[in-house]
Order: C-alpha cells, then sequence, then structure tokens
C-alpha cells in the first residue's frame, strides 16, 4: 500500500515505511520529529527541474512529463519502493505546502501504475494452462501398453 504525506503532519503508526522523497530536508523539521525511515534523494526532480517549476500549478503538465523522464534513469529505486509498497505500508513523505502539484504525486502515480503491471502480470501467468507434456507419439516413442 502506497499513500502521501506532508513532511510536517505528524507521523503515526498507519504510516507504515516512511521515506522521504525530497532532494532537500524539509525546512526547520528534525530528524526525530520527521520520523523517516530512509531518505531516497535520488528519486526527487533534478535541482534544475525543481528549480524550473517553482511549484506553478501552470507548469504542472510539463513538470510531469519531464519529472517521469527523470524517474526513467532510476529504475533500480522505483523497483525498491514498489517492492515495499507491494509488501506493506509506505508513505512517501514529502515537504511541498502543495499537496496536488508536488513531486510526490507523480512519484506515487509512477509507482502505482508499475505496482499495477507488476500484478497484471503475475495475474496473467497464474491463468495461463500449464503446457501439457508431449505425448509419446509427439516424442516420436512407441506407447506401451
Amino acid at each position: 500500500m502506497l499513500k502521501l504525506k506532508r513532511a510536517y503532519e505528524p507521523a503515526t503508526s498507519s504510516d507504515g515505511h516512511r521515506i522521504l522523497v525530497d532532494r532537500l530536508w524539509p525546512r526547520g523539521m528534525s530528524k526525530r520529529r520527521a520520523a523517516i525511515d530512509e531518505w531516497i534523494k535520488d528519486v526527487a526532480p533534478s535541482t534544475q527541474l525543481r528549480r524550473w517549476f517553482e511549484h506553478d500549478p501552470k507548469k504542472w503538465p510539463e513538470f510531469q512529463r519531464r519529472y517521469k523522464r527523470e524517474l526513467h534513469e532510476h529504475g533500480d529505486l522505483l523497483r525498491k519502493i514498489a517492492a515495499l509498497a507491494s509488501r506493506g505500508r509506505v508513505t512517501l513523505v514529502f515537504g511541498a505546502r502543495d499537496e496536488l502539484h508536488n513531486d510526490a504525486v507523480v512519484l506515487a502515480a509512477v509507482l502505482r501504475a508499475r505496482m499495477n503491471r507488476a500484478t497484471e502480470t503475475r495475474a496473467r501467468r497464474g491463468r495461463r494452462p500449464p503446457a501439457a507434456a508431449p505425448s509419446a507419439s509427439h516424442r516420436g516413442e512407441r506407447a506401451v501398453n
């Protein structure tokens, strides 16, 4: 299970594994109060993209496109987070004030799509009938009675 939460909201037991997904530590937040289990800076947008975006909702569609392109370079980290979320509760923690237009929203969407694809793939594999063993006649052998 994957959820999002601002770093400034109190940590709760229902958060599960808390991952800070920003490149910068949340301003004024102590490590103890943040209760972060893991800080994965490399999945955050590049400094250049973050500065260009400036949390401007008008730039949101283009930010999403550019950030998704950057995320493709971090498949190993995406797999790691998706695996954690598949096994238990994971909260992506972010510092932005705008809860609708920030990198964690895009990251969560990418992770959920990845997790859904993996689930669908496993389901399809599970539905396939097992391959039947070739009969004696197909192997060029004689059937023995």
